[in-house]
């Protein structure tokens, strides 16, 4: 269940706050510009118009010196490169509200568990404007014994001003993804053995199209994914799909 990745990934996780973090980007929106700002692994920090979200924060407050405190918190799934409650207690304020998968809702301490909102596969909450869907995310083939199950976790997408972001979380290339629609921006996780490998994450991002794609959560049990393989395979098959290569693992 994932533990030599999680116990290895912990032991660089922390860093010396924004010294090594690298530059947001920015997404124009009808609503303004959305920042998006890479921190570590699945972690990531959106922000617009003074609203932030963060999305499976880790590794401790020191990843998010500088950052505004989270008016959302967004947690996909319940391994600890994902769910961090420690790292949740020391970002959240009293008008943070997270957005969880019933799964992790079972195991949120009760001291956090102030303002949740628990979103299971097919729904949606609109928050502030923000309209946060829920979509699975698991493994194939299905199975009762694999480390992400359909229906525990939750992929996200979330409608920002005219602009739909979506968030795979620990998935394959799933018909749920592949069948996605009108996407703009995808963080697209691909770490073996716990996701998909680059040809798979390819192969599913051609599917659905989406204008930029960034690969994320891409450490697996033998290392770094090769992302610019991933981009060559993308910009082959659908060169108006951009590829945007960050360091998610700075230090």
């Amino acid at each position: 269940m994932k533990s030599s990745i999680v116990i290895f990934f912990f032991s660089f996780l922390v860093f010396a706050g924004n010294a090594q973090r690298i530059s947001p980007d920015i997404i124009p929106t009808s609503k303004g510009d959305l920042t998006i700002q890479p921190i570590v692994h699945a972690s990531l920090v959106l922000s617009i118009n003074g609203l932030t979200i963060y999305a499976d924060p880790t590794g401790g407050a020191a990843n998010y010196t500088g950052l505004a405190s989270p008016d959302l918190i967004l947690i996909t799934d319940i391994h600890g490169d994902h769910f961090d409650p420690v790292t949740i207690a020391a970002v959240k304020t009293e008008k943070t509200v997270l957005v969880v998968p019933k799964a992790v809702a079972d195991k949120m301490p009760d001291s956090i568990k102030v303002k949740m909102e628990i979103l299971n596969n097919g729904f949606n909450k609109d928050f502030d404007g923000i309209t946060v869907s829920a979509i699975p995310m698991y493994n194939l083939p299905e199975s009762p014994a694999s480390m992400h199950t359909k229906g525990r976790g939750n992929g996200y997408v979330l409608s920002i001003g005219g602009k739909n972001i979506y968030l795979s979380g620990d998935t394959q290339g799933i018909p749920e993804m592949r069948a996605l629609k009108n996407i703009d921006v995808a963080f697209v996780c691909m770490n073996l053995p716990y996701t998909m490998d680059v040809n798979e994450a390819a192969n599913a991002v051609l599917a659905f199209k989406p204008k930029i794609v960034y690969p994320y959560h891409y450490r697996g049990k033998d290392g770094l994914s090769d992302v610019n393989a991933f981009k060559s395979k993308v910009e082959a098959g659908n060169k108006k799909i951009e590829v945007r290569l960050r360091n998610w693992y700075p230090g």
